[in-house]
C-alpha cells in the first residue's frame, strides 16, 4: 500500500490525469466523509470537497511523507476547508450515520430499545458541540484514527488532543445528564 502510494504520490506531481482519477476513488469517499461531518449540507459539501482536491492536487509538491500518511494529509485539508467553510456559515452539526448497535440477532428487545435511545441520546448530545469538537469525536471513534493522526490533521499537539477528547467526553456526559 505505501508503494502505492509514492507511486500515485510521484503521478500526481507529474500531472497524470489517470493519477488524479486514482487518487479521487481511493481516496474520495474517506474526504467527503470528513467534510459530510462538518458541513452536513450535501451541495455545501460537494462544494467543499471538490475545493478538498484542488487544494491538494496544487499542494501535492509540498506533501511530505514522513510527515504523514496521504490518507492523513488529505484529511487535514478536508478539516480545515470545512471549517473555514462553516466559519462563514451558522453552526452546522455531524451525521453520525446507523450504528450497527441493537443489530445482534440475539440481543433482548430491551436492550436494542435502550442502546436505540442510547444511540439517540448521544447523537442529540454530539448535535450540541461545534463542529471542531464534532470532528475530533468523529476521526477518533467512528474513523478510528490516532491522537497523534488526529493532531496532524487539527494541526494541533497528541497531547493537547488528548486532553480535549477528555474535555470533549465530559462535556457530552453533562449535555446528556440534561437531556
Amino acid at each position: 500500500m505505501e508503494q502505492d502510494s509514492t507511486i500515485l504520490i510521484c503521478d500526481l506531481q507529474q500531472h497524470q490525469p489517470a493519477a488524479c482519477q486514482r487518487l479521487l476513488s481511493t481516496y474520495g469517499p474517506m474526504v467527503f466523509r470528513m467534510v459530510q461531518r462538518i458541513v452536513t449540507c450535501r451541495e455545501d459539501a460537494e462544494e467543499v470537497y471538490q475545493d478538498v482536491f484542488v487544494k491538494a492536487l496544487r499542494g501535492i509538491g509540498g506533501y511530505d511523507p514522513h510527515q504523514a500518511s496521504l490518507a492523513t494529509w488529505l484529511n487535514r485539508i478536508a478539516y480545515h476547508e470545512s471549517l473555514n467553510f462553516v466559519r462563514g456559515k451558522k453552526p452546522t452539526i455531524i451525521y453520525i450515520g446507523e450504528s450497527t448497535l441493537g443489530t445482534d440477532q440475539t440481543e433482548e428487545p430491551y436492550d436494542a430499545l435502550q442502546d436505540e435511545e442510547t444511540i439517540q441520546q448521544l447523537e442529540k448530545a454530539l448535535a450540541k458541540l461545534p463542529p471542531h469538537e464534532q470532528a475530533i469525536v468523529s476521526m477518533f471513534y467512528y474513523d478510528n484514527m490516532s491522537l497523534a493522526d488526529i493532531a496532524y490533521v487539527t494541526g494541533s499537539i497528541t497531547s493537547t488532543v488528548g486532553s480535549q477528547l477528555s474535555r470533549i467526553r465530559k462535556k457530552l456526559y453533562k449535555i446528556i445528564k440534561t437531556l
